[in-house]
């Protein structure tokens, strides 16, 4: 146990790297995007460059993050295997498992972006980049508040989250209409 307080901030430094991957990939994903309604050259000068960017943020800083942290995490289980019988270490590992979804479908707009294959709007992107943020929120109350959270409270506070970053969304979405350079 005197290994403990090391691997717990391993693995705090970890989900924070992965998350900054996971919050900054799909804001390339949406450059990406906007690169394809330019004309040439500035188009495939661009869509190079974030290809360039993506795959360094996306190899070299979000997968092993994602790794570290997960192995980490499973170090932390196995020191505290009293934590699994918790019913909030059950609720965050659900929402461990979302995050782990998002993370590969993320993968996967990564993947066809790199050959060039444009599957998504830049709206879509916007609203996906945000699923982390809610996912973070989730994970981080149920960690601090554990047996005190109130389910009704929290998932109220969630959706009113989601709700606030959909209008955030819009808002920009007008403000960018009104001035491109936005």
């Amino acid at each position: 146990m005197e290994y403990y307080n090391y691997i717990k901030s391993l693995h705090l430094i970890f989900v924070v790297t992965w998350f900054a991957g996971l919050f900054y990939i799909p804001r390339l994903f949406i450059y990406h995007i906007e690169a394809w309604q330019k004309p040439s050259p500035d188009r495939e000068i661009l869509a190079d460059q974030l290809k360039l960017m993506s795959k360094r943020l996306w190899y070299i800083i979000t997968w092993p993050s994602g790794i570290l942290c997960t192995l980490f995490a499973v170090w932390l289980l196995i020191l505290m295997p009293q934590w699994l019988s918790q019913p909030w270490m059950h609720i965050k590992l659900l929402f461990v498992a979302f995050l782990i979804g998002y993370h590969l479908k993320c993968h996967q707009i990564f993947k066809q972006l790199q050959r060039d294959e444009v599957k998504y709007t830049s709206r879509f992107m916007r609203i996906w980049n945000e699923v982390a943020t809610i996912i973070l929120f989730a994970v981080v109350f149920l960690v601090i508040l554990k047996n005190a959270f109130n389910w009704i409270y929290g998932t109220v506070g969630i959706v009113v989250l989601a709700i606030l970053l959909m209008l955030g969304i819009r808002l920009y979405k007008r403000i960018r209409d009104k001035n491109p350079n936005a």
